[in-house]
């Protein structure tokens, strides 16, 4: 069932070749929305694109977002393709673990480039077609480390940290306009960043959540479902 609200609406989806993004981009099409796939591999998003309801409804941008230019005009070509944008899930993200002593320079600034202010060229690209629609959503994909983290997690945890405090912003000043926002304080969820982290020797896949409870979280947000926790971190804890 579509809702009439839903039916023209467009969300921008970052990370979206695969994990937590790509369940995100096939929930929302299976809602009736149009998606803008975001991701470093054009190739990732196409064939996440395919499997998804309504394929041809859909773009797919290849960009790398630590780029803060590039993440800017991601926001253009979405709203140059469907001519509004209603929603944006920024859910692309790196995490690499080394003790505080071994992170290097180049380690601290592309995670910071990557999980924060590309994030922040995006919204603040969107907010101007947000207060044009007097709408908005933006969902971001977050962590419990932001709050509690592992050893070796100096710069990812800070990284997600100030996407906590970006939703608090948005909640701010987003209220005279219609715009909401969430920050999704995730645990360990199945995707191919985090076994690149742990084996499954360490972690098993049943201490994981499915990126696809991830996802019907992103769209109840986006939905209103949750509109009493605007600007909040939202907790979500693995099995």
């Amino acid at each position: 069932m579509v809702h009439a609200h839903n039916a023209r609406s467009v969300a921008l989806v970052t990370g979206a070749g695969s994990g937590i993004g790509a369940a995100t981009a096939r929930l929302f099409a299976q809602h009736g929305r149009r998606v803008a796939l975001v991701g470093s591999t054009l190739g990732k998003l196409e064939t996440v694109r395919l499997s998804m309801q309504d394929a041809d409804a859909h773009l797919c941008i290849e960009a790398d977002v630590s780029n803060a230019e590039r993440a800017a005009e991601v926001v253009d070509q979405t709203v140059a393709q469907f001519g509004r944008l209603d929603a944006l899930v920024l859910s692309a993200g790196i995490a690499v673990q080394c003790p505080i002593a071994k992170h290097s320079s180049a380690l601290i600034e592309q995670t910071f480039r990557t999980n924060t202010i590309g994030p922040a060229h995006m919204i603040v690209r969107a907010w101007t077609h947000f207060e044009a629609h007097q709408r908005g959503c933006v969902v971001l994909i977050s962590s419990l480390a932001s709050t509690d983290p592992f050893p070796g997690f100096l710069a990812y945890a800070a990284s997600k940290a100030a996407l906590d405090s970006f939703a608090r912003s948005i909640a701010i000043e987003g209220a005279a306009i219609g715009v909401t926002a969430y920050a999704l304080n995730l645990g360990c969820v199945e995707t191919p960043l985090l076994r690149r982290l742990f084996s499954t020797d360490t972690l098993p896949h049943a201490k994981a959540m499915p990126p696809e409870t991830v996802a019907a979280m992103c769209l109840a947000c986006v939905d209103g479902v949750h509109a009493a926790r605007n600007g909040q971190c939202i907790p979500m804890h693995s099995p």
